[in-house]
């Protein structure tokens, strides 16, 4: 561009790409303003991604963790029994998920557990909801498709989990109920 003899800076530029790459300047993190321009930025760039990994198996486990206290709290309250079904309707149509969707009626499905107090619900949902938002911000990093970042992203999630996981339930693995999520977006 000519701007009458003045060269204009243009500043740092994010360089987007769409294909598998190893580029270490130039490339922006979610953010415009998380561009890196170094080998140092970058280097602490990976490591603050690797702390995100860490961070969202971190987060998984206080979910779990929360959840038993809450139950155990509620059967010391002598509050941990089962909710009665809102219907004794026993159909297919009442057991999917979608025939509210469907019939344009109030699913029939019946509600089963505990009624949750007000304080523990906010608590499980502001966890979930921050579960939720960190690992679609590690999935942005993943699309950045920098090799370098996905492999901060997995290390991460593995040295979580390798902290965060040093115990099993071994009945719970056997049975069906298993929480198999892995690092899933949502």
């Amino acid at each position: 561009m000519d701007h009458g003899g003045h060269d204009m800076p243009m500043g740092p530029k994010c360089s987007m790409n769409m294909l598998w790459n190893t580029q270490i300047e130039d490339t922006c993190v979610v953010f415009r303003s998380w561009h890196i321009s170094s080998k140092t930025a970058f280097a602490f760039s990976f490591l603050a991604i690797l702390a995100l990994g860490v961070l969202y198996e971190w987060l998984r486990v206080a979910q779990r963790d929360v959840d038993r206290l809450i139950a155990r709290r509620l059967l010391a309250d002598g509050k941990g029994k089962a909710r009665v079904p809102r219907s004794g309707r026993n159909t297919p149509e009442s057991d999917s998920e979608g025939a509210g969707l469907l019939t344009g009626l109030p699913s029939t499905k019946p509600i089963v557990g505990t009624p949750l107090p007000l304080l523990p619900r906010i608590i499980r949902a502001v966890l979930y909801g921050l579960t939720v938002f960190l690992s679609f911000f590690l999935m942005l990093v993943f699309m950045t498709y920098n090799a370098y970042l996905i492999m901060a992203v997995v290390f991460g999630a593995a040295i979580g989990h390798f902290i965060f996981g040093s115990h099993m339930d071994i009945n719970a693995a056997l049975s069906v109920a298993v929480d198999g999520k892995g690092m899933a977006c949502h």
